[in-house]
């Protein structure tokens, strides 16, 4: 049976001979995180989050809210309405759309109506944190895209509910309209802030810039 290291010291003092252990070799050292490739990596997926939201916003609005007019005699969806609507719009869509097309309503809602937000917010999330160093001002900017995905999610919820209701109540329609444009000054006060952080963050990197250039002999 093999004596371990201090089993020979023991017995063989300092002519024992112990086997040297030596720790496995880095794994490819050469991976090594900086964040000149972390900051790189944020870039793809913010790259990757505005072409998305850009085409779910054309997906949402430009093809499928359209579409859906065929179902409803000509009329606008809710969603589409940027100063929003009354009572009689509301009665008028909800005669023009029998339970079918309501259900694809609903159904636009829990797909492309939710993800939009939600990848929107995230986008521009990451497009003010990677761009605006000072905290106040970066949940500031936050706030904004984070306000937008809440409402426009709790107004798909308060449109839905107004479209299945056995009568047209005056608080739903009310509450689905305010929701509806707040969604929309939100999403272009989401647009201001993210042109506000691009801004402020090559204004940051500008000064740096040019010392390095000065630095160079």
């Amino acid at each position: 049976m093999a004596k371990t290291p201090a089993q020979r010291i023991k017995k063989h003092g300092a002519k024992a001979v112990v086997p040297r252990h030596e720790l496995p070799p880095v794994i490819n050292p050469t991976t090594s995180r900086t964040p000149r490739k972390a900051q790189s990596n944020s870039n793809l997926i913010l790259i990757a989050g505005v072409v998305a939201s850009l085409f779910l916003f054309w997906y949402l609005h430009l093809l499928t809210l359209n579409q859906l007019t065929q179902l409803s005699g000509g009329l606008a969806m809710p969603d589409s309405l940027i100063g929003g609507f009354d009572r009689d719009f509301a009665e008028q869509l909800r005669t023009a759309m029998d339970q079918d097309a309501r259900g694809q309503l609903n159904y636009v809602h829990k797909t492309a109506g939710t993800l939009f937000p939600l990848i929107f917010g995230f986008s521009w999330l990451l497009l003010i944190g990677t761009n605006v160093a000072r905290k106040p001002l970066r949940w500031a900017l936050w706030a904004i895209p984070l306000l937008f995905a809440a409402v426009r999610l709790w107004g798909n919820a308060a449109i839905d509910a107004m479209m299945s209701a056995e009568t047209v109540d005056a608080g739903q329609v009310a509450l689905a309209s305010g929701l509806t444009v707040a969604g929309w000054v939100l999403l272009v006060l989401s647009l201001l802030a993210g042109a506000a952080a691009v801004f402020l963050g090559r204004k940051s990197s500008s000064p740096a810039t040019r010392t390095a250039g000065h630095a160079e002999p």
